[in-house]
């Protein structure tokens, strides 16, 4: 072998971050299957010599001694083989030189392709030993091209692609930025093993926290549980082992300088650290933040397997937008974090609400979907029952109409004097009065009609 032909053999080792014997290896095999194409046939047993100081290879071609030949291709008599070997004897193996005169051309043409796709083999057996035992874990990686919403990316010497699914929506990549990624598995395909690697998994964000927060990698403050809308918003809900340390604080930092490593990281993207609760309601309630949650219902708590857990959330009015949050993403984040199946309702409804509850526990103390799905149906049964309450039998003073005293009282605090004050609005303009339900605003439109 001359020293241009290692150098080449070196180079592919630290490209492909593969071993120089398994490079070797693939050389070798790929000039037995030129040699066996071009110059023998598949039956022959061959055996490839890369010698120092020589310019092409050597073929040996192996055989056996016996002393009836019945396949010569891998046979040879006894006669025979002491014309070459002269201490032989039967059972041994003789190798033969057969190396073409030509062999160095020709085999170079024929066994590229060859050693092409031993190569690429031995790249995928070095990727899955590298990664197998490291699932779950976060790894450091660098764009290398960007070709429309394919994204191919340099981790330790590998290339890996990272699908437009796994990519936060809205980042910018370029080549030569460097970024973290989550490894979540380690796939077998029939192509080999690949990488399944994302920057969208929940779990990205609590790798890049235990990068960040001691306390989380030691174990002092514990990821519960995550929600994550991708490049937008997340909820982590952390508990602290050690009555000491204060969950939220220690994961925010000093002038939230920790918590600001970790949405650079992602982007922007915002990460909100609430504190776990063993109470449900509670956590509910925490997890629905910024709004303010006037109390929160268990409808199911998931002692029965067959039900999913679900939770009536009652809300003022004027905090039921800031509870739903934009495109329904406060409540949605909230829902995957506590596991529970949140229905928000306004505060007028809680008392119907709690009377239906109590009527269907009475007759099926385990309440199944179809149960579930009569209190989720009953929503309009429960704001009229709410406001029957609004509208008292005592029929207020002044020009209101049939409207009861609850509601008036609402919108005498309004600034609205009388049902002239309320002719021309619409049923959004009323929704947006202070304390009115959609089950007033349906009574005030007859009123006003």
């Amino acid at each position: 072998m001359n020293q241009q032909f290692i150098a080449a053999v070196n180079q592919i080792c630290a490209e492909k971050n593969i071993s120089y014997e398994k490079v070797m290896e693939a050389v070798k095999a790929a000039l037995a299957t030129a040699y066996r194409k071009d110059f023998g046939n598949k039956e022959e047993e061959v055996e490839i010599l890369l010698n120092e100081g020589t310019t092409f290879a050597t073929v040996l071609l192996i055989k056996e001694v016996v002393d009836k030949v019945e396949n010569p291709n891998i046979e040879i008599s006894k006669a025979e083989a002491k014309k070459m070997k002269k201490d032989v004897e039967i059972g041994d193996e003789i190798k033969i030189d057969v190396t073409p005169l030509e062999y160095g051309r020709i085999a170079a043409q024929s066994a590229k392709q060859v050693i092409l796709q031993r190569i690429q083999e031995a790249e995928r057996e070095s990727l899955y030993e590298m990664f197998k035992n490291r699932e779950n874990e976060l790894l450091s990686a660098q764009v290398m091209r960007v070709e429309g919403d394919n994204l191919y990316i340099n981790i330790e010497n590998h290339t890996v692609p990272l699908p437009h699914k796994d990519q936060i929506p809205g980042e910018k990549y370029y080549n030569g930025k460097r970024i973290k990624v989550y490894l979540d598995k380690v796939i077998h395909t029939s192509r080999g093993p690949e990488l399944s690697i994302s920057r969208s998994h929940p779990n990205l964000v609590v790798r890049l926290l235990e990068m960040e927060i001691p306390e989380v990698v030691e174990g002092e403050v514990e990821v519960k549980s995550i929600a994550r809308d991708p490049g937008v918003r997340s909820k982590v809900a952390v508990a602290s082992k050690d009555e000491k340390i204060d969950p939220i604080g220690a994961c925010i930092g000093q002038k939230g300088v920790r918590i600001q490593s970790v949405m650079e990281e992602l982007s922007g993207e915002r990460v909100d650290i609430i504190e776990w609760s063993d109470d449900p309601r509670q956590f509910i309630a925490t997890a629905l933040q910024p709004a303010k949650i006037a109390e929160v219902v268990i409808v199911n708590s998931g002692d029965d397997i067959r039900v999913k857990k679900r939770a009536a959330v009652f809300v003022e009015e004027s905090e039921r937008p800031m509870a739903i949050g934009k495109k329904g993403q406060n409540v949605r984040l909230a829902s995957d974090l506590t596991g529970y199946e949140l229905d928000l309702y306004n505060i007028e409804q809680l008392p119907a609400f709690k009377e239906k509850v109590k009527e269907m526990t009475q007759q099926n103390r385990r309440m199944d979907d179809t149960d579930l799905a009569k209190v989720k149906t009953a929503e309009k049964e429960v704001e009229a029952a709410a406001a029957s309450v609004e509208g008292e039998t005592e029929a207020p003073a002044g020009n209101w109409g049939s409207l009861g005293k609850a509601i008036v009282t609402k919108l005498e605090k309004a600034g609205f004097k009388s049902l002239e004050d309320l002719k021309g609005k619409d049923k959004k303009e009323l929704a947006k009065i202070e304390g009115i339900g959609a089950a007033s605003v349906d009574k005030i439109l007859k009123e006003i009609a």
